[in-house]
């Protein structure tokens, strides 16, 4: 097989940002791996500012997670067991966040068109039931923009 070498550039980042855009959880992964038994996750992530995904961790000591902020303006929230919030911060472009497992943490877009870059032990595995934070709503609740905009206004006021 011959090596190729891929260019991800701004148009490849629009065309994401449209797809989340487009998407009903209004996020769209890409990943770079070719399997999801693969060794080394790695992928973008666009989000829409209204998209929400559930607080959760990553039990397996393997599954510490990073990302790099690309584009938009991106939420970071830490909490501890009982939920109570242990860190919030908005990542601006060139920023990196750092997550080391078994941490309770969420993401949520300050703004449209946000996109990340993330990296992950894999293989990839559906989160647990004991990995959702039964702290917050999951997504689809009726409580979810009522907390969305509450994640949101931590990460803001820092």
């Amino acid at each position: 097989m011959t090596p190729t070498l891929r260019i991800l550039d701004a148009a490849f980042l629009d065309r994401l940002t449209a797809e989340a855009a487009a998407a009903p959880r209004r996020r769209k992964n890409a990943n770079l791996h070719a399997e999801h038994d693969y060794p080394c996750q790695r992928f973008f992530n666009a989000m829409c500012a209204d998209t929400y995904v559930q607080p959760h961790r990553h039990s397996d000591p393997a599954k510490d997670e990073t990302l790099v902020l690309l584009r938009g303006k991106l939420g970071a929230v830490i909490f501890d067991e009982a939920g109570q919030v242990v860190a919030a911060a908005a990542l601006l472009p060139g920023q990196i966040a750092d997550v080391p497992h078994g941490t309770f943490h969420t993401w949520c877009a300050l703004e449209d068109g946000t996109v990340f870059f993330e990296t992950k032990a894999g293989p990839y595995l559906p989160l647990e039931p004991s990995e959702k934070a039964a702290f917050a709503p999951a997504e689809g609740d009726p409580r979810v923009p009522e907390y969305l905009a509450w994640l949101k206004s931590l990460c803001l006021a820092r």
